[in-house]
């Protein structure tokens, strides 16, 4: 009998289960251990950290959509030096064997470099998960995604891996042409794995004014609108490359989350569920063994081996078209 047939091992990663809450949709986990005891959990992706403070673009933020919902936040977060002097000493006080993975973000690579090295050092930072979906500013130009740009991906990925003391796992975009033309610039410049799919961008307008609903304008699609497109793109990025993949977009039950490990990726990430029902992820935690079961999957670690060969067979007798 499987001692755990929930386990996935990953590098820098040892879960007791693969469900993880998304960076931005769990804060620093203190509101939720107040529903749940996070131990529960596979991992928590915590908030993204950038160097300084960031206060987050103006209100109204959040917009409602059909099948998810728009966010333009803008990576509002209390700044490194809190992060290391009270967010993370007090999980590491009440869970201390929670893995903690930690969300870097920033407008230059000198920014993550500079974070990835100083939260690499916090005792319970198993791994880092690299935003690349910030807006480019060491070039000049606001409007482009770090993670739109290969040779920009590579220069931040490169800088971010010299610093870090932890594995670091780059967060792809989907508002690209090919993503894995990204994957391939994030793995050539020392990538452990990749987490994926990050927000498309989209826009909802109010019909009263005729204006954007969220200030900024455009806002982050996430919700189960998202799920095939994040199917597509995992099973895309899957059979170019070896890398583990953490996989997010769209999971609100375990049947989704199983679709997005039979694509390829070895553990999964909930975000927008866990707003709708805060018990969305042990929810999840606790209907996995069940789905497993009916689709006579043993334990994840058989599915990853099995998907694994699949999907190299694939590679080598076919492409992936859209």
């Amino acid at each position: 009998m499987i001692e755990n047939p929930l386990a996935v091992h990953l590098p820098g990663l040892d879960l007791k289960n693969p469900i993880i809450p998304a960076s931005g949709c769990f804060g620093f986990g203190q509101e939720y251990a107040n529903y749940y005891d996070l131990n529960r959990l596979g991992a928590i992706m915590i908030k993204a950290t950038t160097r300084e403070p960031r206060f987050g673009n103006p209100t109204p933020r959040v917009a409602e959509s059909p099948s998810g919902m728009l966010n333009a936040i803008g990576l509002q977060n209390p700044g490194v030096d809190k992060v290391l002097a009270e967010k993370l000493p007090w999980l590491q006080d009440h869970f201390p064997d929670l893995p903690i993975i930690a969300n870097v973000a920033g407008f230059s690579v000198e920014e993550y470099a500079y974070v990835s090295q100083r939260i690499s050092q916090a005792a319970n930072v198993t791994a880092i998960e690299l935003n690349i979906s910030c807006p480019n500013v060491d070039h000049g130009n606001h409007g482009l995604l770090i993670g739109q740009d290969p040779d920009l991906t590579y220069q931040v990925v490169k800088a971010a891996v010299a610093h870090a003391d932890v594995p670091v796992y780059v967060k792809l975009t989907p508002s690209v042409a090919d993503i894995t033309v990204t994957a391939q610039a994030a793995e050539a410049a020392g990538a452990t794995g990749f987490t994926m799919i990050n927000t498309l961008v989209g826009m909802r307008l109010d019909l009263k004014t005729g204006k954007p609903i969220i200030a900024n304008g455009t806002g982050g699609l996430s919700g189960p609108a998202l799920l095939p497109i994040a199917v597509k793109l995992i099973r895309q990025v899957a059979e170019q490359s070896d890398l583990p993949i953490i996989g997010m977009g769209g999971v609100d039950s375990a049947e989704s989350a199983l679709e997005l490990l039979l694509a390829g990726a070895k553990a999964i990430g909930v975000g927008t569920a866990n707003f709708t029902d805060p018990y969305a992820c042990p929810n999840i935690i606790d209907n996995l063994p069940r789905v497993m079961a009916k689709y006579g999957i043993a334990s994840l670690e058989a599915l990853h081996q099995r998907v694994t060969k699949e999907i190299r067979h694939a590679r080598r007798t076919s492409c992936y078209c859209t």
